[in-house]
Order: C-alpha cells, then structure tokens, then sequence
C-alpha cells in the first residue's frame, strides 16, 4: 500500500477497488469537503454507505488523514470528463480539502492549511507522472455539477511552488465576443482538455464550462459568460502547454 510520510493518520475507507484496466495514475484531483468540519468529512469518507471516498483529507489547520492507498481507485470524482475520458477516478489522486463551502459559508483557506496541500502534492507528484496541466479543480472535471474548491482557492500559490499550470489571468473586461471568437474560445478549452462542442453557442453547456473555468484561471469574475478576458486567458494556458 502506498502511503504518503506526511499523514498524520491512515484511517482505511471501505470504498475502494482496484484501478480499471490498469490504468496509471496521470491527475491530482483537488476537492473542498462542502461539510461543516473535517470530522465530519472524514467520517462520510469512511463510511461504507456513503457509497465515497479519497485519498487525503486536510484539515483547516494542515493535518492529513490518508484514507486510501495511492495504488486503489477511490470514489472522489463522481460524474465526470477530462480529455474525453469519463473514468476519472482510475486515473487520479484526490484531496479533499477542508472549507465549508459555497452552501454553508465559503471561507479562504487558511496558510496552514494551505502549505500542507503544496507539501502533500509535492509528495504525491513524487511518486507519479503527472504534468502541472494534470493538477485539477474538481469543477474543471465535473462543470455544473461541481464548483470546487472554487474561486477562494490560490491556484497561483501552487504553481509559485511548482504544482499545476497557471498563466496570469486578463481582466476582466466584460467585453464580448464574436461568434467566431467563441468558436476559439471553444476550441481552446477542448484542446485543454474540458469537455465542450465547438458551435459558437453561448448556451448552458458553454456557460458551464466557462464558469468552471473562471474558478480556476479566472478567479476574479466568475459568471460563465465569454469575455475576452476569458479568450486572452485561454490562449496564454494553452500556447504555455508548448513545449
């Protein structure tokens, strides 16, 4: 069983089986728990009829609880897609992260606790191949469904110590495209690895998406609509992917 010298306690979650046809580990999946303290998350993660589970667990004021060996295939990811692929959790690590969030009084993530999630990635990142472009918010994956860990969450401070891809963000200027320039902006996010048809529409599924998006590279306006903030964002993030 593969386990990480930072957690403070291994506690085994029942809900765990083994990664589907062998696929190895290329994500780092980041949650926030959506609970009203990490007790109560770590007893619904290792529960057996709460049909989940995760990895890792971080508390507000930096423990880690492993809950899953890094080889199993934990049931974080739920309902989702990256790069075409739905089996999202045969082919990642996830941490869940402790905040309230947006239902019950979404708070900034405390320093502590924050260091502890860079020194936990930087372990895990260690141990598998998994490109900066491959450390995700639970929303890229999962958009509409999912908004965390949400726009509070310092994405630039991982990439500053070497976790996940960030370039930095334009605007936002709330001024809207084209339906060419929408057709781009769709075509990025795909080529990025969001799910999304390329039509030009501004609909819901794009609305989505975008608003998945801003949480994550955009965090200063979030409201799924295409800007060219947006478009300008999504050109550097997939032109940095070049070698």
């Amino acid at each position: 069983m593969i386990r990480s010298p930072l957690a403070h306690e291994f506690i085994l979650a029942p809900n765990i089986e083994p990664r589907r046809n062998g696929r190895k580990v290329d994500m780092l999946l980041l949650h926030y728990t959506g609970m009203t303290s990490a007790e109560s998350a770590r007893e619904l993660l290792c529960s057996a009829e709460s049909g989940v589970s995760c990895h890792y667990l971080v508390d507000e004021d930096g423990r880690i609880t492993q809950m899953v060996g890094e080889e199993m295939r934990a049931w974080h990811a739920g309902v989702s897609c990256w790069q075409g692929e739905a089996d999202t959790n045969s082919r990642s690590i996830g941490i869940e992260i402790h905040n309230p969030g947006h239902s019950l009084g979404y708070l900034d993530f405390p320093r502590a606790q924050m260091l502890a999630v860079v020194a936990l990635c930087r372990d895990i990142l260690s141990r598998h191949d998994i490109a900066p472009h491959m450390v995700l918010a639970h929303s890229d994956v999962a958009p509409g469904r999912k908004i965390d860990p949400g726009e509070r969450f310092d994405w630039r401070m991982l990439h500053e110590q070497g976790i996940g891809h960030w370039v930095e963000p334009l605007g936002p200027d709330g001024v809207p495209l084209s339906a060419m320039e929408r057709d781009e902006l769709q075509g990025l996010l795909l080529a990025y690895g969001y799910g999304l048809a390329v039509n030009g529409s501004a609909g819901e599924d794009t609305r989505k998406v975008l608003d998945a998006f801003q949480r994550h590279f955009r965090q200063a306006k979030v409201d799924g609509i295409a800007d060219r903030s947006c478009l300008e964002t999504a050109r550097r993030l997939v032109r940095a992917l070049s070698p």
